[in-house]
Order: C-alpha cells, then structure tokens, then sequence
C-alpha cells in the first residue's frame, strides 16, 4: 500500500511541490523522479512519473516526485533543464532535514526520469558522480536524447524506450547510446507515454532492481 504525502520544501527559487510516497516499512532508499516538459503540460502526475514511483516504492524504497519550477505550486518559471537540475540536487542535498530524518539518500539513493525529466536528472547524476557520490540507480524512461544535451550515464542505467515513440525518435536514443555500448530495452509498439504499457513498464523497472539487488549481495559474499 503507497502512502503519499504532498509537500512543499524551500528550494533556491522558492518552494518546491513534491510529492513523498512511502513505503509499508522503513525505506531502504529514496528515489527522485522528475517529470515531463513543463510547457507541454508535464507534472509530478503524469502515469509514467507515478508508474516509476510505485516501482520504487514496491520493492521498499521512499520516491520523491517534486514539480519543477512554475508548476502547480511549485514557484520561480521554466530553466530548460539548469534551474530543475539545482532543485533536484537541492532535495537531496536536503532531504534529511525537510524530511525530519525519515529520508536518507546517503544509505540510499536513486535518480529516474521520464521525458524531458530523464535529462534533468541524467545531468544530476553526472554532477553527483563529479561530486563522488553517484546514485546507486538511474532509470531513463523515454530518454530525452536528441532534444537535449543527455549527458553519457553509468553502464548499469536503465533506459526503456518506445518502438513507436513520436515525440524523442528512438533512432536518436541508439545514436546517444551507441558510443557507450548502453543497452536500451525497447517495448514493441509503445508510444513515447506507453499507454497500455503501464504494467510492462512498471515489471521491467522491478526487475532490474531486483537484479541490480542480487548482483551487489552477491558481490559482497
């Protein structure tokens, strides 16, 4: 059972709208979700966002789904990408506090986006690996390659394209991907918001924590 709780937290453009849903336990991680385009109706609402959420959520983590600036009650107005990536940094950075130590993204911490929201936080884990402290998962999901500047990733990211995707074409996807040899998991006849792909989607994202999971326990034995 997802408990979901609307926020507002202090952010450097004013505050920020998020949306915190917890797990049935404890959270063994937080993830940060960000969301489609502003301008083009995108909100921490959006199916994809919360289908990632719930992925999440659904094998013990907490998700953070904050509203980038300008939308809903977020304040301050659309930063193609800049703006958006400090906030994200900012909720983590801060996390601990806003959170009144519920969240600790330093015993665990995820990044995953979906759209315009793959390439704000793709730019937060290339900042946070310069910074070395990388996330231990990232989940592009219609990753925005072709219409922004998608930086190269770890090579354990997950990305989960449309065959059919009219908005970012997945040719442009393969041409971001190919030089870093990244794997690209393709749904057969999903459009760029995978309707009626929902529950594949959430499925594949599952998986791949469970795996990511059980390599890292078998590392360690």
């Amino acid at each position: 059972m997802v408990r979901s709780e609307r926020r507002l937290v202090a952010g450097a453009a004013g505050q920020i709208e998020l949306v915190l849903d917890r797990p049935a336990g404890h959270p063994v991680g937080v993830v940060f979700v960000g969301h489609p385009h502003p301008l083009f109706g995108g909100t921490l609402d959006n199916k994809v966002v919360a289908t990632l959420a719930r992925a999440f959520v659904s094998v013990g983590w907490a998700a953070v789904r904050p509203n980038f600036r300008g939308v809903g009650a977020s304040t301050g107005v659309h930063d193609e990408g800049r703006g958006e990536t400090d906030d994200f940094l900012h909720l983590i950075d801060t996390a601990k506090k806003w959170s009144d130590g519920e969240l600790d993204p330093a015993s665990g911490m995820a990044l995953a986006g979906f759209s315009f929201g793959s390439f704000v936080a793709a730019q937060a884990c290339a900042r946070l690996i310069a910074a070395q402290g990388p996330a231990q998962h990232l989940v592009l999901i219609g990753a925005a390659a072709g219409k922004w500047p998608l930086p190269p990733v770890p090579p354990h990211t997950l990305v989960i394209h449309g065959e059919l995707d009219e908005t970012i074409p997945l040719a442009d996807v393969f041409d971001w991907a190919r030089p870093q040899e990244l794997p690209i998991i393709v749904l057969p006849g999903a459009d760029h918001f995978f309707h009626r792909r929902l529950a594949t989607l959430k499925r594949l994202v599952v998986n791949h924590l469970h795996e990511r999971e059980f390599d890292a326990t078998a590392q360690n034995d």
